[in-house]
């Protein structure tokens, strides 16, 4: 396996920039590669269907362009889909849906190397990260201390327990879930709520505080100012099927004006 950059990145405390895909063609993750501007490519495999052989696929792609891969996770079996998400060359998992400390605690220990010092329940398994040499020796284990977790703060009980969550060992970034969180607080839909906003920014100011690193999703480049002034480092911009719809959408729109004025 090629190095962990985003872990690389964590520990030099320097910024990380990402974007999101739904697809699973691993042209796409070559083509994102090739622009040398992304540091890691996020699969949403929460939204999206996919095989095993996807996983693997996208992550040789990646590996060609040198490009890192984080995959985000349903909460219901994050175990099998991580660890073989893992398996396959994924060097960060994004965790969703948590709302206990406990819950946050096990994402962590899924992620991790089954050893006494360690605690995690990621065993020896032979999948692709060990290419073709099976075992459990000290660079398997060492690999997968390296992987990067990141939890999805988007319930009223994550917000709820915010600084214990923050406070578990092994937890390397987080990211603010607006869309998830006010609905769990009655208020769908009003991401834009100030109530809404100022919990984000608590959540963000408080993750510093703790030395966990926050991320923000932006559609924008002009939207990363306000992060940048709370102290945020790392962001993801865009998802694949979000940019193609507003590019058939506003270029249809378009061409349907001159189409009719010709």
């Amino acid at each position: 396996m090629q190095p962990n950059k985003l872990r690389q990145l964590l520990t030099e405390n320097k910024p990380s920039l990402s974007t999101h895909i739904h697809t699973t063609w691993p042209s796409v993750v070559e083509a994102i590669g090739h622009t040398g501007i992304y540091d890691y490519v996020e699969f949403v495999a929460e939204y999206a269907p996919y095989t095993l052989h996807d996983l693997d696929n996208m992550c040789r792609a990646a590996e060609l362009t040198n490009v890192g891969m984080m995959i985000k996770v349903d909460q219901d079996g994050n175990r099998f889909n991580a660890q073989r998400a893992i398996g396959s060359g994924f060097q960060s998992v994004l965790f969703s849906d948590c709302t206990t400390v406990e819950e946050a605690q096990r994402c962590i220990q899924i992620a991790r190397p089954d050893t006494p010092a360690d605690g995690g329940l990621y065993g020896v398994a032979a999948r692709r990260h060990t290419y073709m040499g099976y075992g459990g020796g000290a660079d398997y284990v060492d690999m997968l201390r390296d992987t990067v977790v990141m939890l999805m703060i988007e319930k009223k009980g994550a917000v709820d327990h915010l600084d214990e969550i923050l406070a578990l060992p092994g937890l390397d970034m987080i990211q603010w879930g607006g869309a998830d969180y006010s609905m769990s607080v009655g208020m769908a839909g009003q991401r834009g709520n100030p109530e809404i906003q100022a919990t984000e920014k608590r959540v963000i100011e408080t993750a510093l505080k703790y030395g966990v690193q926050p991320r923000a999703e932006i559609g924008s480049p002009d939207q990363a100012r306000y992060y940048l002034d709370l102290g945020v480092r790392h962001f993801s911009i865009g998802t694949d099927l979000f940019v193609l719809y507003q590019w058939f959408k506003q270029n249809g729109e378009e061409l349907r004006k001159v189409m009719e004025g010709a």
